[in-house]
C-alpha cells in the first residue's frame, strides 16, 4: 500500500518537508514544482510511514485503501505522474 495525493492538493511541500524517503514529488528542488497542479506520492519508494498525511494541510493525502470512491482516479494518477518521474530522473521504472 501507498499513500496518494488527490486534487485538492496546494502545492505547498508541506508533505515533502516529512517524508523520510523522498518518494513525494516535485519537490521544490525539481524542476517542474511551482508550475505543478498537484504533487505525487511514488508509491514504488512510500513506506506508509503516514507523515505525510499528517502534514498536509488540506487533507489531500489518502493511504490507498482508503481513498473515497470519487477520488479513486487519484491512485492511476499517482502511479503514472511517478512513473513518468522515474523515466525522467533516470531511475529505474
Amino acid at each position: 500500500m501507498a499513500y496518494v495525493i488527490v486534487g485538492t492538493c496546494i502545492n505547498d511541500a508541506a508533505c515533502v518537508d516529512v517524508c523520510p524517503v523522498d518518494c513525494i514529488h516535485p519537490t521544490p528542488r525539481e524542476p517542474g514544482f511551482a508550475s505543478a497542479d498537484m504533487l505525487f506520492v511514488d508509491p514504488a519508494i512510500c513506506i506508509d510511514c503516514n507523515a505525510c498525511a499528517e502534514a498536509c494541510p488540506v487533507n489531500a493525502i489518502y493511504p490507498e485503501s482508503q481513498l473515497p470512491p470519487a477520488l479513486a482516479r487519484y491512485r492511476e494518477i499517482n502511479a503514472q505522474l511517478a512513473q513518468a518521474h522515474r523515466a525522467a530522473s533516470g531511475a529505474p521504472a
